[in-house]
């Protein structure tokens, strides 16, 4: 019998229906034919608590820290249980097993780490599927891949996962012990991720506090030309009063050539044009629809992952979610006219689209070079039957559609026309963009673009009908949102400071990974480190004050992005996991010895921020503030926020 492990239901149930031979339901399986498939829900087995390796382990105490298992130990979790029991039953009457986790690190850790616990010592092959319909997983399970070139990917999850144990497991119950020390009644969570996410929104929210906003001026002419009108601005030079970005910061100047302005002659004195074309936007990777979807509908990076999920196995309407991928494989370019065909048939927007589309174009998406364990999240085919999707859905799918689509029109050709006047021995500038060929632009709402200038002619000459001065204000940074959080993690490059730190993470992912972002931002609003003030996300005075107490590295993005750098060095190089870990352990001890109860408590004071929700009853159960006498059998907090990322 051969055995299939799937990563979820949903998979399992596509893989049997694309099976030769009826499907029979069995307990915990699906039988066809001489293959039966069946599933784990998510992670089945967790990282063992501290106990597990020693029950003293279960005080929290800091004469304990670091906690350093020397053989690390699984655990399965409460409620997969019954399905761990019908995988090992299943196991004794295979001849093979195929592991069919989710084509990403965390799907090749998530079934093997099973069929290791589990004991399986025969052959395992891998079977790769990001596309639920019945061809797709068809095509797939006829490439079936020998599991052991997955072995490098595997070994780097097993790593991120022990890292996060160790340094969740650390941190947290330092600084929350130490938290106790100093008056806080209850957990401090701290993690790899979460916490550097947490020291963006906090610095940015002391930008906004602390920015002390200036005056300063402009100074507008309308200018007739020989075959219309236009507005330019004034440019000052360096005799006035300008700030670093050359705006003026006195009035008086701009006040009195305003005067002077009206019924002046002027010429072109430069006159620069450039024609530009702009190919579609790419397909969307998860964070980058997260981005627009936030964008255009205000809805959370969350509510998209479980639409997008909901899309993927429930209506089969989108190819694997979870993707870091903005490329599609080049065998769909052959099949995308009927299956974007098909997808669009039932929604009118996307038909219209579709009847735009010309199938023999062919973009830069199509790039298999560019594809790794998963591509693009692109329609599967299925008519999408908008009677059965929500709102939500149903704009989440057009977006992800459009995108598709939008590869099959042309460039968007533009004319971009700068303006150099000289009046009165003084410059000033117009621009303005004329559209040449819309392209894909009508299917995308943007921002307005710059108007059009009448046509110029280098060295003809202009007159002033009318000036004035603005006067304007600086403004401090946005706070952070979904979107725009979402694309700091996924860039997140632009916040580090060392420059040659910064160039190596342009090359690599930023914080976090498309399937967990979205859970980050909502773990750090659930434990009361954030808050949502309508769109916007705000940090709050316990989030502000776990910041300034930890040590700076802590808070901010270097050490977890270059974390994702060796984790990958050991996923696609095969590099060894043991001086990752290493290094980690030596940079554990140093953080530990930073723990200051007194810090901590004049940062508690001293915090500026919003006022968080009321923590979850189960952290505040098992944390009433008390310092635990040492050999108490006080209740440690969740695990779940102990070893968290």
């Amino acid at each position: 019998m051969r055995l299939i492990i799937a990563e979820k239901p949903s998979l399992a149930r596509a893989i049997a229906d694309a099976l030769p031979g009826s499907p029979r339901k069995l307990e915990g399986a699906i039988a066809a034919g001489d293959t039966t498939v069946t599933w784990c829900l998510g992670h089945l087995l967790e990282q063992a608590p501290p106990d597990a390796y020693d029950p003293a382990l279960k005080q929290w105490r800091l004469d304990t820290l670091p906690i350093l298992p020397e053989r690390w130990k699984l655990t399965p979790r409460p409620k997969a249980r019954g399905q761990l029991a019908t995988i090992r039953r299943l196991l004794k009457t295979a001849d093979e097993v195929v592991h069919a986790g989710d084509p990403d690190r965390e799907g090749q850790l998530l079934v093997q780490e099973v069929i290791e616990y589990l004991g399986w010592k025969g052959r395992v092959s891998r079977l790769l599927v990001s596309d639920l319909n019945r061809p797709a997983v068809q095509r797939a399970l006829s490439r079936l891949e020998d599991n052991a070139r997955y072995q490098p990917l595997y070994r780097a999850a097993e790593s991120r996962s022990r890292a996060d144990w160790l340094y969740g497991i650390n941190l947290t119950r330092a600084w929350t012990l130490t938290g106790r020390q100093a008056g806080h009644d209850g957990v401090l969570s701290v993690g790899r991720v979460q916490t550097p996410v947490l020291g963006l929104v906090v610095r940015r929210d002391a930008e906004i506090r602390d920015f002390t906003p200036r005056p300063f001026f402009v100074l507008w002419a309308d200018l007739a030309v020989a075959r219309g009108a236009l507005r330019a601005w004034w440019v000052p030079g360096d005799r006035h009063g300008l700030d670093d970005q050359g705006r003026l910061l006195a009035r008086e100047p701009a006040a009195t050539l305003a005067e002077r302005l009206p019924g002046a002659a002027g010429r072109l004195a430069a006159l620069e044009t450039q024609q530009k074309r702009q190919a579609a936007p790419l397909p969307y990777s998860l964070s980058a629809l997260q981005v627009d979807a936030a964008r255009r509908y205000g809805i959370s990076a969350k509510v998209v992952l479980d639409t997008c999920q909901a899309l993927y196995e429930r209506h089969q309407l989108i190819t694997y979610p979870r993707s870091d991928c903005r490329y599609l494989p080049e065998e769909h370019f052959a099949a995308a006219r009927s299956t974007l065909a098909s997808a669009c048939r039932e929604d009118a927007t996307l038909r219209q689209w579709l009847a735009g589309a010309d199938f023999t174009r062919r973009s830069k998406a199509w790039n298999d070079a560019k594809v790794g364990a998963h591509h693009a999240l692109a329609p599967t085919g299925r008519p999408a039957d908008s009677t059965r999707l929500t709102t939500t859905e149903a704009n989440v799918f057009r977006l992800i559609a459009r995108n598709v689509l939008a590869q099959f029109y042309p460039a968007l050709s533009t004319r971009e026309v700068k303006a150099e006047f000289n009046i009165l021995e003084e410059t000033f500038r117009a621009r303005g963009q004329e559209i040449l060929a819309p392209g894909w632009k009508p299917l995308f709402t943007t921002r307005d673009e710059a108007l059009p200038l009448p046509p110029l002619s280098e060295g003809e000459g202009c007159r002033v009908q009318e000036a004035g001065v603005e006067d304007r204000e600086t403004r401090p940074p946005e706070p952070f949102n979904d979107a725009s959080l979402i694309k700091a993690m996924m860039n997140i490059g632009r916040y580090v400071d060392d420059p040659a730190v910064r160039r190596t993470l342009r090359e690599h992912d930023g914080l976090g990974t498309e399937a967990t972002r979205a859970g980050i931002l909502e773990t750090l609003v659930e434990r009361g480190y954030l808050v949502r003030q309508g769109k916007a996300l705000r940090a709050t005075r316990l989030g502000s004050a776990l910041i300034a107490s930890l040590p700076e590295a802590v808070g901010r993005p270097e050490r977890t992005a270059l974390w994702e750098q060796r984790l990958t060095a050991i996923a696609e190089e095969d590099a060894a996991p043991a001086p990752f870990l290493d290094s980690l352990v030596a940079d554990l001890h140093a953080l530990l010895g930073t723990a200051d109860a007194d810090r901590l408590r004049q940062a508690l004071q001293s915090a500026e921020g919003e006022e968080a929700s009321p923590p979850q009853r189960a952290s505040r159960r098992r944390s009433n503030g008390r310092t635990p006498a040492r050999g108490s059998k006080r209740r440690a907090p969740r695990r779940r926020q102990e070893g968290s990322r």
